[in-house]
C-alpha cells in the first residue's frame, strides 16, 4: 500500500508550485502542485495526483498527508487500481498511510472487471476487509439511460474478504429489473477471482415424463488444492437422488468418480444407482496404469435418468501398458455388461483377459525389419451350458476360450527404376487354442500358418500450374497364406471390417481364430490433391480377389465372394470449415452398397452443422435380421451476440421413426447465462420407456460459481 511518510524528505525539497515528482525506492508520487507545510509534517498534493507503489495505482484530485496523525485525506474522484485488476472508486476518503484502515464515501468496487459493488460508505479494516453499507451489487452493465439492471443484489451491509476472496451479504434481496423476487438474511458468494470456492453451484430445473418436475442443487467442496467433491441432490415427486462426483489429481495421475443413489416410484422399494470411475497413472520405467469402472443397478437406470453416461454396453477395465519406439506391452482385464434388451449377459463373453507384447528389430546383415509379437488371451461366459440354447444367436452358450499366439514376420521395401516402389513380407503365425464347455468342439487346437506377399506401388506426384500438389498411386499385391484351419470355433472373428486400412493385409479377420487361406490378390488406386486455395481431397478404390470362397466371411463384410465388393473411400476438407468423409462397400452384382457410412461437418463462426449416416444390410452371420439405416444430425446457430440455438436428432430410416430428438436455446450477456433444453427419447425396447426431458439453468455471471461474462461486456452510449 501507500507509504507516504517515505516522501517527506524528498517533498520538502520539491518546488512549492508547478509540476512535481517525488520518488523513494519503489514509491512514486506525481502531481501538478505539491506544498509542504508545518516543517514537513503536512503535505498537500493537488492537480492530477497519481501515486504508484508495488503495482497499485491511485489517482485523485488532491491528497493531504498529516504526519502527526499518520492519516491521508483524499478528494475525488478517487480511483485505486490493484495489481490483480480490481478497481475501487470513491468521491472522498480518509485513510491511514497504508490504506489499511479508513473510510471512503460513495464507494464503488469492481472485482475482476465484472462484479460491481456500489455503496454509500465503505470502510477498510486491517487491509483485508472492505465493509460496505447500503449496497447494490451486479455484474450487469449499468447505464443511466437504460433504467435498472437486469438483476442486482441489494443488501444493508456487504463485507469483502480479500484473503479468502469471499463476499458476505446481510439482508440480501435479489431484484430483477428493479423488482424484488427473493430475500435471504445471510448470503455468502465467492468473488470472481476464486476458482474453487466451497458452496452451492448453479441449480438446474428438470422436467421429465418419467421423473416429473425436479431440481438439482449441486454443492461443491474443495479438499485442498488437488481434490474436490460435488454433491448434487436431485428432488422430484418421483425420485430422491443424491449424485456425487469426486476428483483427485496426483503428482503422477488423476482419478474421477461419479456415482448416484436413487429411490423412486418407478422401482418402488428398491435402491437404484450407478458408479462410473476412471483414472490413469504414470508409473516408473514408462509404464502407464489406467482403469475404468462402469456399473448400474438395473438396465433401465441410465435411460430413466437421461444420464450423461448413457450407453448400451458397460465395460470395466484395468490396463497396464508401456509404449516405446521399438516395443509395446499391454495387459488388461475387462468386464462387459450388456444393457440391450434381448442380450443375455450369461451367454456373452463377459470377462476378458489379454496380454500383448510386440517388438521390432532392424538386422543390419539381412536388412529390413523383423517384428515379433506374442499374445495371451482368454474370455469367459457365466453360463455353464455346453450347447447352444434358445437364444437368438448360433453360439454355444457356455463356451470359454483361451489362446496363445506367436507372430513372427520380416518385411522390407525397395525403390526400383522409374520410381516404382516394391515391398515384400514373410510371416509365420503359431496359434494354440483351449476350448471348454462346448460339446461340439475339441479341447484344444494348434495351427501353424506361413504367409508371404509382394506388393508394388507406383506413386506419381505432380505440381499443377496454380501451385497445387497431386498424388496418383496405383497399388497391387499378390499374397499366399498356407496351412489349414483346425476346426477351432469362430468365437471372435464374427464381425469383419474391410476398409482402406487393411486393403493389403494378409488376413482381414480381427482375431487369430480365423485367418485367410490360399492365394489372394489385391489392387487399388489412391488419389490425393492439396490445393493452394485451401482445400484437400482424397479418394481410394480397391478390390480383393481369392482363388477359393471363404465361408467365414459374412455377406456384409464384402468379402464373401472370390471377388470382393469394391471398396470406395473419400475425404474432403476446406479451410472454411467444411469436412466430408465417406466410405462404403459396393456390390456390383446387386448394384448396391452392402455397407456404408458418411460424416459431414461444417464449422463457421456463427454456425456448426454435423451429419452422419450408416447403412448395414441384413446378415444372418452377424445376427442382423433387419437392415439398419440411420441418420444423425446436430447443429448450433448463433442467432446474435447473445442467443444461440442448438438441435440434435437421430432417425431410423429402416424403421421409419425417430430414435431421439432435442432442441436447446442459450442466452448469454455480461451478467446472466440461461440454458434451456428439451429432448425426446423414443425408446422401443421392453426394458426402456419413451421419455421427454426439459432442462433449465440460470446463472448469475460475475461470481466464481456463475463463470465469466467478460466477453459480453458492452459500452454505454449516451
Amino acid at each position: 500500500m501507500m507509504r507516504f511518510a517515505l516522501f517527506a524528505v524528498l517533498l520538502a525539497l520539491a518546488v512549492a508550485s508547478g509540476p512535481a515528482r517525488a520518488q523513494s525506492g519503489d514509491v512514486m508520487l506525481l502531481a501538478d502542485q505539491v506544498l509542504v507545510q508545518q516543517g514537513g509534517d503536512r503535505l498537500i498534493a493537488t492537480g492530477n495526483v497519481e501515486a504508484l507503489h508495488q503495482g497499485t495505482r491511485l489517482t485523485a484530485s488532491s491528497i493531504i498527508y498529516d504526519r502527526a496523525n499518520n492519516s491521508l485525506e483524499i478528494q475525488g474522484p478517487i480511483r485505486i487500481t490493484q495489481p490483480n485488476g480490481d478497481v475501487l472508486t470513491a468521491t472522498q476518503a480518509e485513510l491511514d498511510q497504508g490504506f489499511e484502515n479508513g473510510l471512503l464515501e460513495s464507494a464503488r468496487f469492481v472485482l475482476d472487471e465484472q462484479l460491481q459493488i456500489a455503496s454509500a460508505r465503505a470502510a477498510r479494516v486491517e487491509g483485508r476487509y472492505t465493509a460496505m453499507s447500503q449496497v447494490a451489487a451486479t455484474s450487469c452493465q449499468v447505464c443511466g439511460s437504460e433504467g435498472p439492471p437486469l438483476w442486482a443484489i441489494r443488501a444493508s451491509r456487504v463485507v469483502h474478504d480479500s484473503e479468502e476472496r469471499q463476499i458476505y451479504f446481510d439482508d440480501a434481496q435479489l431484484r430483477v429489473l428493479g423488482v424484488p423476487v427473493f430475500y435471504i438474511p445471510r448470503l455468502r458468494l465467492p468473488d470472481p477471482t476464486l476458482k474453487r470456492a466451497q458452496g452451492f453451484l448453479i441449480p438446474e430445473l428438470k422436467t421429465s415424463t418419467l421423473l416429473g418436475f425436479g431440481i438439482k442443487l449441486p454443492y461443491f467442496i474443495p479438499l485442498g488444492d488437488h481434490a474436490d467433491v460435488t454433491l448434487t441432490p436431485y428432488l422430484s415427486p418421483i425420485t430422491r437422488t443424491l449424485e456425487l462426483r469426486y476428483r483427485h489429481a496426483f503428482r503422477n495421475g488423476d482419478i474421477t468418480v461419479n456415482g448416484a443413489v436413487s429411490r423412486d416410484t418407478l422401482e418402488s422399494g428398491t435402491a437404484r444407482g450407478l458408479l462410473f470411475a476412471e483414472g490413469a497413472f504414470r508409473l516408473p520405467r514408462d509404464f502407464r496404469l489406467s482403469f475404468d469402472i462402469e456399473a448400474v443397478s438395473d438396465d433401465a437406470y441410465l435411460n430413466d435418468y437421461n444420464s450423461e453416461f448413457k450407453k448400451d454396453r458397460l465395460d470395466s477395465a484395468l490396463t497396464l501398458s508401456r509404449a516405446k519406439r521399438d516395443s509395446f506391452f499391454s495387459t488388461s482385464l475387462i468386464h462387459y455388461e450388456s444393457l440391450t434388451d434381448g442380450e443375455n449377459n450369461a451367454t456373452q463373453p463377459t470377462i476378458i483377459g489379454d496380454l500383448r507384447y510386440n517388438r521390432r528389430f532392424f538386422p543390419k546383415r539381412m536388412g529390413g525389419e523383423v517384428r515379433l509379437g506374442f499374445q495371451l488371451h482368454g474370455h469367459y461366459r457365466y453360463s455353464d451350458t455346453d450347447i447352444d440354447g434358445s437364444d437368438a444367436d448360433l453360439v454355444v452358450d457356455g463356451r470359454d476360450v483361451a489362446r496363445a499366439n506367436l507372430d513372427l514376420s520380416w518385411r522390407d521395401r525397395w525403390t526400383l527404376p522409374g520410381g516404382l516402389r516394391a515391398g515384400a513380407i514373410t510371416q509365420l503365425w503359431v496359434d494354440h487354442f483351449f476350448v471348454e464347455q462346448d460339446a461340439t468342439a475339441e479341447d484344444d487346437y494348434t495351427e501353424v500358418t506361413p504367409a508371404a506377399s509382394v506388393e508394388l506401388r507406383w506413386p506419381w506426384v505432380n505440381q499443377t500450374a496454380d501451385g497445387g500438389r497431386v498424388l496418383f498411386e496405383p497399388v497391387a499385391q499378390l499374397g499366399w497364406i498356407g496351412g489349414e484351419r483346425s476346426g477351432v470355433p469362430n468365437d471372435e472373428s464374427t464381425r469383419v471390417e474391410f476398409d482402406e486400412g487393411n486393403l493389403l493385409a494378409l488376413s482381414r479377420f480381427p482375431a487369430p481364430d480365423r485367418r485367410e487361406r490360399g492365394l489372394i490378390g489385391a489392387a487399388g488406386l489412391r488419389w490425393m490433391r492439396q490445393d493452394p486455395e485451401g482445400w484437400r481431397a482424397s479418394l481410394t478404390l480397391g478390390r480383393v480377389w481369392r482363388d477359393e470362397l471363404d465361408g467365414a466371411f459374412s455377406r456384409s463384410s464384402g468379402l464373401d465372394s472370390t471377388a470382393s465388393d469394391w471398396l470406395i473411400a473419400g475425404q474432403f476438407a476446406h479451410k472454411n470449415g467444411i469436412q466430408l468423409l465417406a466410405r462404403g462397400l459396393y456390390d456390383t452384382t446387386d448394384a448396391r452398397f452392402t455397407k456404408a457410412e458418411m460424416r459431414a461437418n461444417v464449422t463457421r463462426d456463427r454456425y456448426a452443422l454435423g451429419a452422419s449416416y450408416i447403412l448395414l444390410t441384413t446378415d444372418t452371420l452377424e445376427d442382423r435380421e433387419d437392415a439398419q439405416s440411420q441418420w444423425r444430425l446436430n447443429g448450433r446457430y448463433q442467432v446474435d451476440r447473445n442467443w444461440t440455438a442448438t438441435g440434435t436428432t437421430r432417425y431410423d430410416i429402416a424403421e421409419g421413426q425417430f430414435l431421439r430428438a432435442g432442441v436447446g436455446a442459450e442466452y448469454r450477456n455480461e451478467c446472466v447465462a440461461v440454458d434451456f433444453s428439451v429432448s425426446r427419447s423414443f425408446a422401443s425396447s421392453t426394458n426402456l420407456e419413451p421419455s421427454t426431458d426439459f432442462g433449465l439453468t440460470v446463472a448469475l455471471t460475475g461470481f466464481s460459481t456463475g463463470g465469466s461474462g467478460k466477453e459480453y461486456r458492452r459500452s454505454c452510449s449516451y
